[in-house]
């Protein structure tokens, strides 16, 4: 419990720095931690971790957003962020029946698309500022408001950070089986 208390924390203030840190905006090991929770973890509870800890950095930076920055979110936008991280969860699913290293890039990589198309797609039908068009969904894809960083980054940290934190999550896992004199999980997973 210690353990999902701490991955908590972690993922919370790495969310709450990234917002001071706009080259950081999007990197963020939720979703990865979302991803692998479904692959490794078999105790459900632990499932819960990323998602709180979604919720108590968004409340933090919907405020900061909202006050600062004058530019607030819905509760139709969190419902929509953490109904990414619930298909997160059921992409980890199904990669965890099939367990290896291709099949675990395949699942950051779909979970990162899913995030940005899905997220980008919501906040060109929400935000009165995009055209409702072609145009004007591909704006919201690539370049997003002119007084923010283009949403091409966004995606481009998301990638990035999906991938190496589940290439993290995924090695640790390993070397801990080894440490306990196991085989490897995705070696036995790729066998079956």
């Amino acid at each position: 419990m210690r353990f999902a208390l701490g991955l908590i924390l972690l993922a919370v203030v790495w969310r709450i720095v990234a917002v001071f840190a706009p080259e950081l905006s999007n990197f963020s090991p939720l979703m990865a931690l979302t991803f692998c929770g479904a692959v490794y973890f078999r105790d459900k509870r632990l499932w819960l971790v990323p998602f709180l800890a979604l919720s108590v950095s968004d409340f933090w930076i919907d405020w900061h957003y909202a006050s600062v920055m004058h530019y607030g979110w819905s509760l139709g936008d969190a419902l929509v962020r953490t109904g990414c991280f619930a298909a997160g969860l059921g992409i980890g699913l199904l990669v965890a029946r099939r367990k290896n290293w291709l099949t675990l890039l395949g699942g950051a990589l779909g979970a990162s698309l899913l995030f940005y198309f899905v997220t980008n797609t919501q906040a060109w039908f929400g935000d009165a500022f995009y055209p409702k068009t072609l145009a004007g969904w591909w704006q919201a894809l690539t370049v997003g408001h002119p007084e923010y960083p283009p949403t091409l980054l966004f995606f481009r940290n998301t990638l990035l950070s999906d991938l190496l934190f589940t290439g993290l999550f995924a090695g640790i896992m390993e070397l801990a089986a080894r440490r306990r004199g196991e085989e490897s999980r995705l070696a036995r997973q790729a066998a079956v």
